[in-house]
């Protein structure tokens, strides 16, 4: 009986630094089981550009997941491409924000990198260094400043920015004070429930969750309590999910699947091809697993996740694919055209793109074949 499905996600996660520089107590980089499981280094420029050429249907790629992206010296590069190409590029599973280049603080605003998550676990240098370790509170937030003054020299309200705040019992008494600086910084303020448990450890964990309720606003204070509350966990299923949605690519063109695998891969995107890989024999096994249609196979890297295993010690199996998120074709800047399309012609397509606009259209370059987790 053949099984196999065929999808092509428009949506992906690339990963630009499998390197950091801090030394977080709960994250598997700063143990070094990143890098013994799929190697540290970085996205190279010459690979991504051959990634989005080769990819028409893919329109938003997430650059963030074990590492640092400001670590990666072709980031300016990246951004740039992207751009030129009408692909969004996001930052949100978190930068720490901790060594920017001045060129890649103007690059992320020039070129429109779409969201940047900074992880800020603190309002205080004291509090904040405690679990980001090697890090500076002083020096994030001067770097988020710079993005500001930035943002205002170009006019552009991109990238918009969210102060992501890792709950731990050291720091929930700064909570309010982080909120409201991130008010001040024209943030958005996130609290986050710690990922500690997931990777087997329990660094500061929380004494008093009435505290942690009232201070953050969340109706639980730890994933456990999510779990015993409303009887799933945390955010199992939707990372699971990824391996149809949003699958996770390895800076080296590794296919991980989902952005918890750092121990095994699925092949290489970047000598075979996305799409053959991403349909391939083994991804689509793997997603036959998560729905309890096919055994265990010790070459699948789900067969050893604790959320697999979870699924199995309570018989509740991923339902198929998640829902279809809105879909859209690759966007193209007016700079994209500038020196390319006569004046004639460029009034024209302001016309037409006014009209589509009126019929919630997308407009794209008309001859261009374009298709429409740590702490």
């Amino acid at each position: 009986m053949n099984l196999r499905t065929n999808v092509f996600p428009q949506h992906v996660r690339l990963e630009a630094s499998t390197a950091c520089q801090l030394r977080c107590p709960s994250c598997p980089t700063a143990s070094g089981e990143v890098g013994k499981g799929i190697g540290t280094g970085f996205l190279r420029f010459s690979e991504f550009k051959k990634f989005v050429d080769e990819n028409p249907r893919v329109c938003d790629i997430e650059l963030s997941n074990y590492g640092e992206i400001f670590l990666n010296n072709e980031l300016p590069h990246i951004l740039e491409y992207a751009q030129k190409q009408g692909v969004y590029l996001h930052c949100e599973n978190g930068a720490n924000l901790n060594n920017v280049s001045e060129e890649a603080l103007e690059a992320i605003v020039r070129y429109q990198l779409r969201y940047l998550s900074c992880s800020i676990d603190g309002a205080s240098n004291e509090i904040y260094s405690i679990y980001r370790k090697r890090g500076n509170f002083d020096t994030v937030i001067a770097n988020v400043r710079k993005i500001n003054e930035w943002k205002k020299k170009y006019r552009s309200s991109l990238p918009k920015l969210r102060w992501q705040f890792v709950i731990f019992d050291h720091n929930v008494h700064e909570l309010e004070k982080a909120r409201l600086m991130a008010e001040e910084l024209d943030m958005a303020f996130f609290p986050k429930l710690s990922w500690g448990d997931l990777f087997g450890t329990d660094f500061s964990p929380i004494t008093n969750p009435e505290a942690v309720k009232k201070a953050s606003g969340l109706p639980v204070a730890s994933r456990q309590e999510f779990k015993e509350k409303y009887g799933r966990d945390y955010v199992a299923k939707a990372i699971c999910g990824q391996l149809w949605k949003t699958p996770q690519i390895n800076f080296d063109g590794k296919m991980l699947g989902c952005c918890l695998n750092h121990w095994g891969d699925f092949g290489d995107v970047f000598a075979d091809g996305f799409e053959e890989v991403f349909n391939g024999e083994k991804m689509d096994y793997a997603r036959q697993m998560l729905m309890g249609k096919s055994p265990p196979r010790a070459d699948i890297p789900c067969s050893t996740c604790s959320h697999y295993k979870q699924y199995q010690s309570e018989n509740d199996w991923m339902a198929g694919p998640p829902p279809d998120t809105v879909s859209r074709r690759r966007e193209y800047p007016a700079h994209f055209y500038k020196n390319l399309v006569p004046g004639n012609i460029k009034r024209r397509i302001r016309r037409l793109s006014r009209l589509f606009s009126r019929h919630n259209l997308m407009y794209t370059n008309p001859g261009a074949a374009r298709c429409g987790c740590r702490n």
